[in-house]
């Protein structure tokens, strides 16, 4: 009820007065009566019309509407500055094992205790004392070491000489004189070394040959000292060399 006095009030103060219209005239009528002639001015009724002004009317909020299509995508921007660092992460989770990387090994080292004097023009130098044979690359009963891994080795052979006697030797690949150790006689005995680097393939042998000439040709060691040593190892396997 007091919802309704308060629109009704707030009406009221809307109502204006609008004057009348003005009656029409002709131009020749005057516009008052004459003096003298008993007329009386007309008079008028002023009308009354409410004004309402319904901008203070608000009603409820309506439903919301339907959405409408999402619009293109605008323009990229430009690229924002670098945030700050982030807190570590945890560690993660151990990876598969991989495959084990596969070293290739061959080695010898070998020594004669025994003297030799060469009876033949050539004589393969046997050994009768192993320091280092991995897995049999050396064959003692040859003297000479079989190539089971095609690669690049190194090799040394050191030798004792004999008292006024030639002392001559090759280091061997196959049937092929690599290198040289001699001593001519003297009165007296020296140590002599050699060393040299081949690059052999699968089933290759290196060996030591005596070579006699003219002269007596022997090399010296004893049961007690060992004079005489042949040694040999891979350096690198042919299939890393790329």
């Amino acid at each position: 009820m007091s919802g309704i006095l308060l629109l009704l009030l707030s009406l009221s103060c809307l109502v204006a007065t609008v004057p009348p219209p003005v009656p029409c005239r002709h131009c020749c009528d005057h516009l008052e009566p004459a003096e003298g002639s008993g007329a009386q001015p007309s008079s008028y009724a002023p009308e009354v019309r409410t004004y309402i002004n319904m901008t203070i009317l608000k009603g409820d909020k309506g439903d919301r509407g339907e959405r409408g299509t999402p619009g293109k995508a605008g323009l990229e921007g430009p690229p924002g500055s670098i945030g700050p660092v982030g807190s570590k992460g945890s560690k993660g989770q151990a990876g598969l094992p991989g495959d084990p990387c596969k070293v290739q090994y061959s080695a010898f080292s070998v020594g004669r205790r025994k003297s030799l004097h060469s009876l033949d023009s050539y004589q393969a130098l046997v050994f009768d004392t192993v320091f280092v044979n991995l897995d049999d690359h050396f064959n003692m009963f040859k003297g000479t070491f079989v190539c089971h891994i095609p690669g690049i080795y190194f090799f040394n052979v050191n030798i004792h000489t004999w008292n006024f006697k030639e002392t001559y030797l090759h280091i061997m690949q196959n049937d092929t004189e690599r290198a040289i150790v001699y001593a001519q006689p003297s009165d007296r005995s020296i140590m002599q070394s050699q060393s040299l680097m081949l690059e052999l393939e699968l089933n290759d042998e290196v060996w030591v040959r005596l070579y006699k000439r003219e002269r007596e040709n022997a090399i010296y060691s004893d049961d007690v000292d060992i004079y005489i040593t042949f040694s040999g190892y891979l350096i690198k396997p042919s299939e890393e060399k790329e």
